[in-house]
């Protein structure tokens, strides 16, 4: 039984700001209350109540009240760290909790803080990075009345730019092309870009040696400092000749600091100068009054005091006010325009909808800091939850200093500062975490992310940050805390309520809300990754590689090739085509067949093969017959297309069908048969739909070389072997292969990235929430173990402890279970309808997450629950 006590004990505290008690403290209130209490059997428990509470008082505890006008408010919030450090270290057990959760949360926040800062700040290493866009030309498609379009342009653009519109500083055409670049025996490929003379400036490159004239030179070429590196070492690059696919001899004039990764011209490692582009690709002469064909990219950088809308609204007309007459057909049909898209938007927004960029990876910087909020949410959450769960044990400190004259406002500084406390703790656990995490989140992230400790701005920004978690995970604790009444503490009979411990439950539900959702939320990504990576591809990519035929000492002789590799005996197949099996080259309109629809007009993908080519890359037909040798008209009169292509014509009976292509003005310049069909072969996005597409024979499809290797023999013995055959043919190439297995893969990349990403960050969700479970399930452990030693006394078992204990939490799971399922399938379906070709939201991978989340939690309870189940009764009771 409680004893309360007497009243002359509670009128004491209730005077205690009254002078005259100070001295009445240590004497003459214990004799009084001896007489008062001698003849009672209570006086063992009341005294040592009383002899507790007049410790606090003792001198070097709690000031003199009539000392308090001359307190120090620097030594009182001194005061206030060093209780807050003290409390700390007494329970390690909790502190570890709420401190390596708010590290793990904090780390979390801060390198997705990091990456979300690398991909707003794309291309804004260019100085012109607000007056720079790239040209992007569409036009509206008769048959669906959508604008569609791309930012491959006809030549003659970039000049009328430049020479008739006055709202542009500088007009640069460029030509993207990975190239050989040799100098005696040193071979190199790099990726180049022909442009303007003024691209340099425009970029603004920060030049190492020469200047932004550098490309005045029609024979010049500009290096990355890398790429000067390699070639030359330590050598003064200038005035140095290099080859540049055995085609162009040009003298380097310039050298540039390496580009960051976060610029849209990154992997550019050289520039050449755009009058050297016709004699590099001799297809390109004759192209600057070309309007046909979609052949250059076009960056334009605005004058200054010109807005964007005004150089669009300016431009918006090109076509209807510069083209030749004999254009105007197409004019008329297709209502083609050009607009410009400025630079900021190049990485975040780079997908189109009619015309118009509308997403792309400004979805996964939302998302990504959405989850960081979250996470750091999840570690406030548990800070909160173990503070106001372990009140009862802070509950007559909080009466004591309130009755001896602490205010409220004191006590929410001294709550507020504790929390600060751990939280610095933890920024400083996580500033560590974030130095040996920064390598492997690079690499994982594909990201060339540095913890800017010099500047001022992130230090700002930390300290910003610090406050503003302490506040968020002190605030509750602070108020709830101080908010007890002092008279109700000091007699035992503080109730915290039936519904105190409400707030905690919301709180573990909204924890596991989260993690559920993320959790879901990978394994959906999953799930559509290896839904596309199972869809027929249309070809066998094993043991295929390929390798691109620049060098123009390949020309003439793919037969001789073809022959030698297959003599090797490491080799099953050789062949050549004008694209690459993972990518699109060619596209061209402008074909009638019978039956067709003349309000449509699809672009046809086009690929010029070599009569091997179907069994190299071992395509399926479905009907007709491959190119043959034995067939002469097969080079002039033949066509095989796919699934896709039958689809668009049509056709019930494809095979023998004749296909017709037209000009402008509808006059046909060939026609072709169709002799088979093969099946969709994939050569875009997985998770889009194949476009049609046609083949043609042509013996001299020498852009691309294919070679199927040998099953029976190990990858590096065919590829010594093809390499050095290679080498004595054309000496002056570079092995430079591929894998295709490996090609395609990387059409996965980003989603796979992203899916890593998410699956790390639910799993730290995962295990924050289960830190603060772990913590809540040990408080309520010890909480009930008067109870648990009471119950075991009479009778019950070990199991029927266990799941009384374990049941609040499971029941809570549940809960968050039920709100995270409608949750996740509604965001879930919402980003997989972005994908033509995608999976079903599975219900197994719901009720497989709700059962692990359950799972988790049984495991987390369970080790403390079983520890109180099995503990000594007798001890329990002892205790008390």
């Amino acid at each position: 039984m409680k004893h309360t006590p007497p009243k002359l004990f509670l009128r004491f505290f209730r005077w205690y700001c009254h002078p005259k008690l100070v001295d009445f403290i240590e004497g003459d209130l214990l004799e009084e209350y001896d007489e008062r209490v001698r003849a009672s059997g209570k006086r063992k428990a009341n005294r040592k109540f009383i002899i507790e509470v007049l410790s606090l008082f003792r001198p070097g505890i709690i000031r003199p009240v009539k000392n308090y006008e001359n307190l120090n408010p620097t030594d009182m919030y001194k005061n206030y760290f060093k209780i807050a450090w003290r409390h700390l270290l007494k329970h390690k057990g909790y502190s570890f909790i709420n401190v390596g959760g708010l590290a793990l949360g904090m780390t979390v926040a801060m390198l997705i803080g990091l990456w979300i800062y690398d991909e707003l700040s794309f291309n804004k290493y260019h100085k012109n990075y607000e007056d720079i866009a790239q040209v992007w030309g569409g036009g509206i498609k008769p048959e669906t009345q959508a604008i569609e379009g791309s930012v491959a342009l006809q030549y003659p653009v970039g000049e009328v730019l430049n020479n008739n519109y006055p709202h542009f500083k500088h007009v640069s055409k460029a030509f993207r092309t990975d190239c050989t670049v040799s100098t005696g025996d040193k071979k190199f490929k790099r990726s180049g870009l022909f442009v303007e003379e003024v691209a340099l400036d425009m970029l603004s490159l920060k030049m190492v040696k020469g200047s932004y004239q550098s490309l005045h030179d029609p024979h010049s070429v500009v290096l990355s400092a890398s790429t000067a590196k390699a070639i030359f070492g330590d050598d003064d690059p200038i005035n140095q000749t290099l080859s540049i696919d055995n085609v162009l001899e040009v003298t380097v004039t310039g050298v540039y600091e390496d580009l960051p990764r976060n610029s849209s011209f990154s992997e550019t490692q050289l520039f050449l100068p755009w009058p050297l582009l016709p004699s590099y690709r001799e297809w390109m002469k004759g192209k600057e009054t070309d309007w046909d064909n979609r052949v250059v990219t076009i960056y334009a950088q605005l004058r200054p005091n010109t807005s964007m809308e005004a150089a669009n609204a300016a431009i918006h007309d090109l076509y209807s006010k510069n083209v030749p007459e004999d254009f105007f057909a197409t004019i008329e049909k297709y209502k083609p325009f050009v607009q410009l898209i400025p630079m900021s938007t190049w990485h975040l927004y780079s997908e189109f909808e009619n015309g118009k960029p509308v997403g792309g990876r400004i979805t996964y910087v939302w998302l990504f800091g959405i989850i960081g909020v979250f996470v750091l949410l999840l570690a406030c959450i548990n800070f909160i939850n173990l503070s106001t769960a372990r009140s009862e044990k802070r509950a007559r400190e909080v009466g004591v200093r309130k009755v001896v004259g602490s205010g409220k406002g004191q006590l929410i500084a001294q709550f507020l500062s504790e929390s600060l406390m751990m939280v610095v703790v933890a920024f400083a656990v996580a500033v560590l975490m974030l130095v040996l995490l920064q390598n492997s989140f690079n690499a994982l992230a594909d990201k060339d992310i540095t913890l800017p400790f010099g500047n001022l701005i992130f230090w700002g920004v930390a300290l910003a940050f610090i406050l503003l978690t302490g506040f968020m995970a002190g605030l509750y604790p602070a108020f709830y805390l101080s908010s007890f009444q002092p008279v109700k503490v000091l007699k035992s009979v503080l109730r915290i309520g039936r519904f105190a411990a409400l707030p905690r439950k919301v709180l573990v539900v909204v924890q596991f809300t989260v993690s559920v959702v993320l959790i879901m939320g990978t394994l959906i990504v999953y799930q559509q990754i290896q839904y596309a990576r199972n869809r027929p591809i249309g070809y066998d990519r094993e043991s295929l590689i390929t390798l691109e035929m620049g060098d123009p000492n390949y020309k003439g002789k793919q037969e001789v090739i073809r022959t030698e590799l297959l003599n090797t005996g490491v080799v099953s197949e050789v062949a050549t085509s004008s694209s690459p099996l993972t990518g699109i080259r060619n596209v061209v309109s402008g074909f009638e067949w019978q039956g067709k629809d003349p309000d449509r007009d699809v672009e046809f993908v086009i690929c010029n093969v070599s009569p091997d080519f179907g069994k190299t890359v071992g395509w399926e037909l479905v009907s007709g017959r491959d190119f043959s040798r034995d067939f002469a008209t097969d080079t002039t009169e033949a066509v095989v297309i796919n699934e896709a292509a039958v689809k668009y014509m049509g056709f019930k009976n494809p095979v023998g069908q004749e296909l017709i292509d037209v000009d402008e003005f509808d006059r046909p310049q060939w026609s072709k048969t169709i002799i088979g069909v093969v099946k969709d072969i994939i050569m875009e996005s997985p998770y889009e739909p194949v476009r049609p597409t046609l083949y043609y024979f042509n013996d001299n499809a020498s852009k691309r070389l294919h070679i199927k290797i040998n099953p029976e023999v190990s990858a590096h013995v065919a590829l010594t072997k093809i390499e050095a055959n290679l080498g004595k043919i054309v000496p002056t190439a570079l092995f430079d292969y591929q894998f295709v297995d490996e090609e395609y893969a990387r059409k996965f990349s980003q989603e796979e990235r992203i899916g890593k990403l998410s699956g790390i960050f639910a799993l730290l969700a995962i295990f924050i929430s289960c830190l603060g479970l772990f913590g809540l399930s040990s408080f309520v452990a010890e909480q009930r173990t008067k109870e648990i030693g009471i119950r075991k006394l009479v009778g019950a078992s070990v199991f029927h402890l266990w799941k009384m204990l374990s049941k609040d939490f499971v029941v809570l799971v549940i809960i968050s279970c039920c709100i995270a399922i409608p949750i996740a399938y509604f965001y879930l379906t919402a980003w997989l309808e972005k994908y033509e070709y995608r999976t079903e939201i599975s219900v197994w991978i719901l009720v497989l997450t709700c059962m692990a989340a359950l799972a988790i939690t049984l495991l987390t309870v369970s080790y403390q629950t079983l520890k109180a189940a099995s503990m000594n009764p007798v001890k329990s009771l002892r205790s008390e």
